[in-house]
């Protein structure tokens, strides 16, 4: 504790006397000063106790008392020591009624009492304050070091709440609650993730306090890792601003979550190397020797029924897909594998219908939907370029043909314009949304353009019949009616549609390139 007017007060060897502030004895003093000023304000930062001999000033005058003694109150002076038998014999009455009526503490010091030795009473015991924090703070340091190796990190925020009478919490890279200490903090964390989401946009090293939600408590944020984007938040409330023994607690406690963040990336590195060459194994036909390499880093991962996903960003990392997906991994203590293909794309192994997967279609719809905002405003940015396959349900030997329908679904994706595309989407629907691309509109009226040029000059309807014909199998008569004319009229009809095209309709590759063609052109 930091020196008092109390411990002053019962200091045996400065005999000092309480003339008026009785009530305020507790207040913290920060410095002891000497000033015979009559304005000593301007030279004051508020804590001090302030000593003076009232050489300079008319401390009978009680009006000039009273505004000396409110502009100390002002100032944050926390006491006002005046020395006897100097300038006064006793304190005058003028000085102590406005202590009295401010409320500013007012001790008598005797003669034999030197202000030296009252400077060094409180320096001693600041001295001795700071000693006493410094000691408490290198031993929280051990025991936060000690349950760091031995318990992990939720010891370790055990241990930091104990220190600072509080609560702690971690957050992992997407600004999800890891662990709590104690564990009725988790509601209370839980309900702080905007603002840890708030403080990892900004570059490592930053923190910010926060008021706790309803006011509860007092809530300091602190990012950790030492890259340009924060891998994780620590957060710890206390009823009041924490101090220096547990300044040095939360400051330790820092240092060893940013150590164990750093070694996990590097170990989270040697991982996905293990992945990438896992995988590589799956989609060369040798699930047994992936099974062998990865052992039991992915669990069950390699036996159950998983999903393939591959997502291209277009340019940029897909560091917010790959973010997603691991912390709902991580959350739901299920195993998934992630392998960046270069800068741009990058492939996902996991359990289907698992969290990674879910967490990979809600991040891929939230896309969509920020996508569709920005569209409508006349906005857009490179992020706007992300596009995700996701395989069928497969298992380790089919993994190369699960790659090949992540990579089909993909390709559909970027051509429609999708963030997302599942294979399945694509297996169960039909072939006709496939025919609104571009290029196989151009083929379509490029094929059916000449007869079209004939319709036009009124001299017969060869594209309609053309359609009836092909709807009704080749057969005349059926087509015919359909159309309200003759067999022989339509029999005319489609021998003008080879002649025109070149093409027989004898062959079922064109009959069904023509048909596609027609249902291409539709919707025209």
């Amino acid at each position: 504790m930091p020196p008092t007017l109390a411990s002053l007060v019962h200091h045996s060897a400065l005999k000092l006397t309480v003339r008026a502030g009785e009530d305020r004895l507790d207040v913290p003093v920060r410095w002891a000063h000497v000033s015979e000023l009559a304005d000593p304000v301007p030279y004051m930062e508020g804590g001090e106790l302030l000593l003076i001999t009232a050489l300079k000033l008319d401390a009978e005058d009680p009006q000039a008392m009273r505004r000396y003694v409110k502009r100390l109150v002002g100032a944050g002076v926390v006491g006002l020591g005046f020395a006897v038998g100097v300038n006064y014999d006793e304190i005058p009455e003028a000085l102590v009624d406005a202590a009295r009526q401010e409320g500013l503490p007012l001790l008598e010091v005797p003669r034999r009492t030197p202000f030296l030795a009252i400077s060094k009473a409180v320096s001693a015991a600041i001295a001795a304050d700071q000693y006493r924090a410094v000691t408490a703070g290198f031993a929280a340091q051990r025991e936060l070091t000690r349950q760091a190796l031995n318990a992990g990190p939720e010891g370790l925020l055990a241990a930091l709440a104990a220190q600072v009478d509080g609560w702690a919490a971690l957050y992992d890279a997407s600004g999800a609650v890891v662990a709590t200490a104690p564990e009725w903090a988790g509601r209370r964390a839980a309900r702080l993730t905007a603002e840890v989401e708030r403080l990892r946009e900004r570059p490592a090293p930053a923190s910010s306090v926060v008021g706790g939600p309803d006011n509860e408590d007092r809530v300091e944020l602190h990012s950790l890792g030492t890259g340009r984007r924060p891998r994780a938040a620590l957060a710890v409330g206390t009823a009041a601003a924490p101090g220096t023994a547990e300044r040095y607690a939360v400051h330790s406690a820092i240092a060893l979550l940013t150590l164990t963040t750093e070694r996990s990336r590097s170990l989270h590195a040697a991982e996905q190397r293990v992945g990438t060459a896992v995988l590589r194994m799956l989609l060369a036909g040798q699930p047994d020797h992936a099974r062998a390499v990865a052992g039991d880093l992915y669990g069950g991962l390699l036996d159950a029924p998983f999903r393939m996903i591959v997502a291209d960003a277009g340019g940029e990392p897909p560091a917010g897909l790959t973010e997603a997906v691991e912390s709902a991994a991580a959350r739901s203590a299920e195993a998934v594998l992630v392998v960046p293909e270069g800068e741009e794309r990058l492939v996902v192994l996991a359990a289907d219908g698992g969290s990674a997967v879910t967490a990979c279609v809600e991040y891929a719809a939230a896309r969509e939907a920020a996508r569709t905002a920005a569209t409508a405003e006349q906005a857009g940015g490179d992020e706007d370029e992300l596009v995700v396959g996701l395989s069928a349900p497969s298992g380790p030997t089919g993994a190369a043909a699960a790659y090949k329908q992540a990579e089909q679904a993909l390709s559909v994706a970027r051509r429609r314009g999708r963030v997302l595309v599942e294979h399945e989407q694509l297996a169960s629907g039909s072939v006709l949304p496939l025919l609104a691309d571009d290029a196989v509109k151009a083929f379509a009226d490029g094929l059916l353009r000449a007869l079209r040029e004939h319709d036009a000059t009124g001299r017969g309807d060869l594209v309609a019949s053309l359609r009836a014909w092909l709807s009704r199998h080749g057969q005349w008569d059926a087509a015919a009616a359909d159309l309200g004319v003759h067999r022989h009229t339509l029999r005319y009809r489609m021998r003008r549609v080879e002649e025109i095209l070149g093409r027989s309709l004898d062959d079922p590759d064109v009959r069904m390139e023509l048909w596609l063609a027609l249902k291409a052109t539709s919707a025209d």
